[in-house]
């Protein structure tokens, strides 16, 4: 078996919110953003460079409050 990436799943509850800081503050790009109609929860995957992260509306995913390391050069 051979581990070629990992995607840390991350709760957020304003998708507005959540772009303010993921795609304006940071400079993550979002890919693609799934709900199964209008008004289903979100889920969405942003990037910047080799980091991709899922966020997610849906209640069930995941618990608020998890922390990801991520290790960078050039800040």
């Amino acid at each position: 078996m051979q581990v070629t990436r990992t995607i840390p799943i991350l709760r957020i509850f304003s998708v507005e919110k959540a772009r303010e800081f993921y795609v304006d503050y940071l400079g993550f790009a979002i890919e693609w953003d799934h709900r199964f109609d209008e008004n289903s929860p979100a889920y969405i995957q942003v990037r910047r460079d080799d980091l991709v992260l899922h966020l997610t509306e849906h209640h069930g995913d995941c618990c608020p409050g998890s922390s990801v390391f991520v290790e960078m050069e050039g800040v």
